[in-house]
Order: structure tokens, then sequence, then C-alpha cells
């Protein structure tokens, strides 16, 4: 893989349902973890022990829920401090947070889309690059599942696009996402999926999600990756090589064997296409 990316390989987000699981073994196929730090800073006692020792065996990125990079409210640069802090004591290689609103003057606890204008690029890409200057590193922002697209005045691939290149910062390439939001909008996800910036993906996620109707998905993560967003994955491969993909789970969690299986497909796959990519460069050498 390319030194592009902040870890390697296949990995899966860290949950404390089953962090008891992992404490004396992880499987050889998970290479890097991931963790929202809302959930885990200044976290003590047993928890925070395991945590600790995970951090010292295996790598770890960070995937935001609250920074609220789209909202009306002011970046809350004290909870920013603390997530440099965080990154740093842990050795934690990104951060990572979702290209929504979550927020006013409360939280909303959902993540509620940012219209597709000239003027939220703008918007957005300062905060990102404020956000950068406090946490010292690259920001880097998903693409996320949404239901509405209000005041839209250019696409979401364009959207994306657009911040990305303003605000100089990185992309979480969420493969389900895509999936998710070309059924509820009707595009074509691999045709999404080629417009996406190559050169700034940091690494991707996997999940499942749930059928509400025929022309409607949630992205709920509580459910096994269906076949077609694997499909959607090897197309992403295809296009830009083998790239870090963790494998997201929420709720409904299933016995840790089913996990670290589908992390398993997630491996098999990034081996299937490193094998197929190494033997055309051997054969154009």
């Amino acid at each position: 893989m390319s030194s592009q990316y902040p870890v390697q390989g296949a990995g899966l987000g860290l949950r404390r349902a089953f962090i008891g699981s992992l404490a004396d073994h992880i499987p050889a196929h998970i290479e890097f973890m991931e963790v929202a730090p809302e959930n885990w800073i200044d976290v003590g006692g047993r928890f925070g022990r395991q945590f600790h020792a995970l951090c010292e065996r295996i790598p770890f990125v960070c995937h935001g829920l609250s920074l609220n990079i789209g909202g009306p409210a002011p970046l809350d640069e004290a909870f920013l401090r603390k997530v440099r802090q965080f990154l740093d004591t842990f050795n934690i290689r990104s951060y990572s947070e979702h290209l929504s609103y979550c927020g006013d003057d409360g939280h909303l606890y959902d993540l509620m889309p940012i219209p597709f204008t000239e003027a939220a690029v703008d918007y957005v890409a300062e905060r990102i690059q404020r956000t950068q200057d406090i946490i010292g590193r690259p920001l880097v922002i998903e693409n996320v599942s949404y239901y509405a697209a209000p005041g839209a005045e250019m696409s979401e691939a364009e959207f994306i696009n657009a911040i990305i290149a303003k605000a100089d910062c990185q992309l979480l390439l969420d493969i389900n996402n895509i999936y998710v939001n070309s059924i509820n909008h009707n595009y074509d996800a691999e045709t999404f999926l080629a417009v996406m910036p190559e050169d700034r993906i940091a690494y991707a996620h996997i999940a499942g999600h749930y059928e509400e109707a025929e022309d409607l998905r949630v992205d709920t993560h509580g459910s096994n990756v269906i076949d077609p967003v694997w499909k959607l994955l090897e197309k992403a491969y295809e296009l830009y090589g083998v790239f870090p993909t963790l494998l997201e789970r929420d709720f409904n969690i299933p016995s840790m064997q089913e996990l670290f299986d589908e992390v398993d497909m997630i491996r098999q796959l990034q081996l299937q296409h490193g094998e197929s990519q190494d033997a055309s460069i051997a054969q154009r050498g």
C-alpha cells in the first residue's frame, strides 16, 4: 500500500462491548482499529487500561461523532484541544469526522446534510482549516449518508471534491454510504466512486445497512455487509489500488467470529487485488 495512508491493511471499529475479547488476542488479519474520541477521552478504570494496552499493540485511528464541521455554532476549540492531546498521548494515526452537521445550540444526535452550495464549501473549508491548525495534522472528512439535499447547487461528488481541494484535507471513503446514497438518490455508485480524489484517500469504511423499501436504504451499521457493497469495494480497489479499509459495526453486534470473518473478507479482497496490481505492473515492466 502507498505511504500516503496512515495505517495499512484491514481494520475493525472498536466497541466497548467487545474490547475484553481482544485483550488477550488480536487476530493477525486485523491490522488497525478505530475509536470515537468522544467515547474514550478521559476514560479510566478497566476500560481505560484495556484501551491503553491495545494502543501499545496495534495502530489506531479516530473517527469523531460531534465536531459539527458544517454546523452554524462556533467550533468547539476546547474539545479539539482535548482531541489533539488524546491523539498525541496514544499515538493515534489520524482523526476523521463526518462531512455534515450535528448541532446548533445543542447536539442533534444525528448527522444532517450540509447544503451542496458554493457558500457552504467556503464555510466548511474554513472550519476544516481551523480544525487542522488546532489538531496539528490533516483532518480526514467522510462522505456521509443523507436523505434529502435541500438547496443543492452542485452534486454531492462536486461538493466533496470542492471542499477537499479548498481545505487541503483528506478523505475517508465510506463505501456503504456511496451505495446507500446511490439507491436513495438514484445515481450510479461506480460513476460517483470514479470521481473521488484518489490522492486524498486516507482509508475507507465498509458496513451494513437496513433496507426500508426498494428505493430507501438506511445507514445503520447494524447488519452484515451485503454483496453489492463488497463488489463496490472491489471496484474501488480496481480504480485506486488497495487502501486500508475498516469494518464498522455499531448495533446488533454478532459473535466475534462473525466480525473477524468480515474483516478477513476485506483482507482477502485486498490480497486478491494487490496481487492483480502486482501482476499488471510486472507485465508493463
